[in-house]
């Protein structure tokens, strides 16, 4: 989840149901791909795109609908029924509004108005119906109602490739419009050149929430360029080229009835002529089709890395949820290694591919121990990538993007994602890795000079006393993860003072309340101090739902508040409801009591039932909240989607294993919602889950074994899982 800003929200007529059957590619063959829907997660606070992405790609080419608004902060939201172009970069289900480069809008006389004249730009603009739209992992298309036109898109790793068929026209024209904008994005310099009659070059540079992004391209066309027109801003201008802070180009031309022009974008973060390498080597052909197909088959095989038994909606719900864990990170790094760095130079990646969009304050807990189950090539350029953040600016990243650091939200989340990757045998240069760890927590950066000197955050100062409460245990659970890495190290010493230092928490605990409470730094608890209440104390959430976040300590948590007030309290977590009139803030989605599953700090709640003798209420409740909070519609998400983590949540809770502490290499069990699974390891192993008994409401475990020996406890390793077997599971009917 991401601190957001409101923008004002610009509603418009919808010429659809949202009972409309959505469609989409579907392979008669039931591919693993046949089951993913891309607008799952469209409508509703899920903040999704449906367009043409691959697996990790750079290029995310998916349909704009020109307007701004919290429901649109990736670009597309299934209510509207708009579509004011085709952008090349998008965000996945996150809270802030940024990207959106090099639009693409075919039209042609039939459009007559813009739809939107108060806007500050003249646009066209498309009305577009779901019955005529599709999308598939890989693929995009749409019928542009207004025109006539159909739009199709698909991509490679760096390059988007557009497939418009014109009707029959005299003023067919496509527009290229780099000053186009939308929520925190505004372009800094835009710059469009003809090259020759089939290629026009560029860049978009551009400030919003990622202060410095630098975008170059290279836009080839198959149809030759005759008549093209360049602006500045609304201003014509002369010449084959155009810089300012807000550049178009309009191409025109003559269209025959069902006439094709395919448009093929590379993109580069150096330069255009790292564009243009990255085209030469994955897109030099015009054979559309063929990019839909090796898109297809890229989503297939990494789908295949879990292959499910259970219903058609199971599929659905399953696959897709795990199509949206691998699209991010991104790819940052050209076809040689070039990227923009964080310091705003140019950096060469060697060795492994830079990787950027780290959402780490939500992803940590669920999405990156997953990556190390099914990706862990992909966990080594994770880490790299880290360490190369780590180089160009001397701290680990907290939420990067597009070669930039944002700093928005909180914890030094790198370090559990490195900690976790090192005890799990992940290559990594391990003391470069523990440097960059103990650098990022020694520094003077996020209120930590507080920090340090009084264990725990204090509330006097207002602006480093923003989120005080929340930073103290997230640090205190980082610090743990740094105290680990160095044991195994051999650094006794920071292994004391690291371990010292993961038990602030305790710090903050308020016997009397029995919550973590915002205190000052003559050492006294806040006076006036409600635990259901969202105050600045707390990121994003309340003193309920930080209560739980000891996830290294949770024995510790356990016997500070005493056994039977945690348990009290765990059951009040699912059952205590605020008022119905209470206005609750946007960020507070999927609530059951003041469980919040659409914001990540309730993530492993559930699973605490374990630690107290009570496995059957952890059983219950996490199959309540899969079965309440996912669904197969385009609100199929409970809040933001948060680039893969609430997906990994399902998938893992699915699978019936969980990380409670997301470096410890444990997973906690609960019963599996599927009649089976196998994971197809990357070390050529199979790890096989089955469920004897599995239905509608059998939800509780009679018994579970690990290669046919009962499990003791209800836990399993990672190095059980990686080494392959059999997870039996028998259902109470």
């Amino acid at each position: 989840m991401i601190q957001v800003k409101y923008i004002a929200l610009i509603l418009i007529p919808v010429l659809f149901s949202c009972q409309t059957q959505k469609k989409k590619a579907v392979n008669d063959t039931k591919s693993l791909t046949s089951y993913v829907d891309p607008f799952i997660g469209t409508d509703g606070p899920g903040n999704t795109y449906p367009g043409a992405v691959v697996p990790f790609g750079m290029v995310q080419l998916s349909p704009d609908n020109g307007l701004p608004g919290w429901d649109r902060i990736a670009g597309y939201f299934w209510q509207d029924s708009t579509i004011a172009g085709f952008s090349h970069k998008h965000l996945t289900g996150t809270g802030a509004g940024d990207l959106y480069d090099i639009l693409v809008m075919p039209y042609n006389s039939r459009f007559t108005n813009d739809l939107w004249p108060d806007q500050e730009d003249y646009r066209p603009y498309s009305m577009f119906s779901h019955d005529k739209e599709m999308a598939s992992p890989g693929y995009y298309s749409v019928n542009l109602l207004s025109s006539g036109i159909k739009a199709e898109l698909t991509a490679t790793e760096r390059v988007g490739v557009h497939r418009y068929s014109f009707p029959k026209d005299k003023e067919s024209k496509i527009l290229i419009d780099l000053g186009y904008k939308l929520n925190w994005d505004n372009p800094t310099e835009t710059y469009l050149k003809l090259e020759d009659e089939n290629t026009i070059v560029g860049y978009r540079y551009s400030k919003g929430w990622a202060p410095d992004q630098r975008e170059h391209f290279v836009l080839k066309m198959s149809k030759p360029i005759k008549d093209i027109r360049f602006f500045k801003g609304e201003e014509k201008v002369e010449g084959r080229e155009v810089k300012a802070k807000k550049t178009k180009a309009e191409i025109s031309f003559v269209s025959h009835q069902e006439e094709q022009v395919l448009i093929k974008v590379a993109l580069s973060t150096y330069s255009i002529e790292g564009a243009r390498k990255n085209m030469e080597a994955e897109c030099p052909h015009w054979d559309f089709d063929k990019v839909v197909e090796s898109a297809d088959k890229k989503w297939e095989k990494q789908l295949n890395v879990i292959d499910i038994r259970g219903s058609s909606y199971q599929k659905t719900v399953f696959y897709t949820n795990l199509y949206h864990c691998f699209l991010t990170p991104s790819l940052h790094s050209d076809i040689d290694g070039w990227y923009k760095g964080a310091d705003g130079e140019m950096h060469q990646a060697k060795g492994y591919d830079k990787l950027e969009t780290f959402s780490l304050w939500d992803t940590y807990r669920t999405a990156h121990p997953f990556y190390t189950l099914v990706v862990p090539d992909k966990v080594e350029d994770m880490v790299a990538s880290f360490l190369s953040h780590y180089n160009e600016t001397g701290l680990l990243p907290v939420w990067s993007f597009a070669g930039n650091e944002t700093n928005m939200m909180i914890g030094y989340h790198s370090v559990p994602v490195i900690a976790d990757a090192y005890f799990k045998g992940i290559a990594m240069d391990a003391e470069k890795a523990y440097e960059a760890c103990k650098a990022t927590a020694m520094s003077d950066a996020w209120s930590l000079p507080d920090y340090k000197k009084y264990g725990y955050i204090p509330l006097n100062d207002k602006d480093k006393g923003h989120w005080s409460v929340s930073k103290t245990l997230e640090y205190a659970y980082d610090d743990w993860c740094i105290a680990e890495m160095a044991k195994a190290l051999g650094k006794g010493d920071d292994y004391h003072y690291f371990s010292k230092r993961a038990d602030n928490w305790k710090n903050l605990y308020d016997k009397n309340s029995t919550f973590f409470r915002p205190r000052a730094k003559d050492g006294q608890f806040i006076k006036h101090f409600v635990a259901k209440e969202y105050t600045e104390f707390f990121c994003e959430s309340n003193a309920w739902q930080y209560f739980w976040h000891v996830q290294h300590d949770i024995p510790g948590l356990i016997e500070t508040t005493g056994k039977e007030v945690f348990a009290a309290k765990l059951d009040s977590m699912f059952t205590y409801y605020d008022d119905p009139d209470e206005e609750l803030p946007i960020f507070s989605t999927g609530m059951i009591g003041q469980y919040a599953h659409g914001n990540e700090p309730s993530h492993h709640v559930a699973y605490l039932y374990n630690q107290i003798g009570q496995p059957e209420k952890a059983q219950t409740t996490v199959r309540r909240i899969i079965e309440s909070q996912y669904t197969d519609k385009p609100d199929g998400y409970c809040g933001n989607e948060d680039c893969g983590q609430m997906s990994a949540w399902l998938v893992m809770s699915s699978l019936g294993m969980y990380p409670v502490n997301p470096a410890d290499g444990v997973y906690h069990i609960t019963s599996p919602w599927m009649s089976g699974a196998t994971l197809n390891l990357p070390n050529g192993k199979k790890f096989t889950i089955k469920t004897d008994n599995f239905g509608k409401g059998n939800a509780l475990i009679d018994e579970v074994t690990l290669n046919g020996t009962p499990l003791k406890g209800l836990t399993i390793t990672h190095q059980q899982v990686m080494s392959g077997g059999e997870l039996y599971f028998k259902l109470k009917q």
